[in-house]
């Protein structure tokens, strides 16, 4: 059976947390900034801890 590696995407992109939660970025803050209103960019600042649907998914590829 071959190792199983961690993707390079996924740990550069999520982190986890002292209790084992994932931490991520927020989406829709890259480009075209003008069109977006000022609440939406105000709150898409720093990270969150994502749903757990997702986290099951990216603990999965982080070993």
């Amino acid at each position: 059976m071959p190792k199983v590696k961690t993707k390079s995407s996924v740990k550069k992109r999520f982190k986890k947390t002292a209790t084992g939660k994932i931490k991520g970025g927020y989406s829709y803050k890259r480009h075209l900034l003008i069109n977006k209103p000022k609440k939406m960019k105000r709150k898409a600042r720093g990270c969150h801890v994502v749903c757990e649907v997702v986290a099951n998914i990216v603990k999965k590829f982080m070993h």
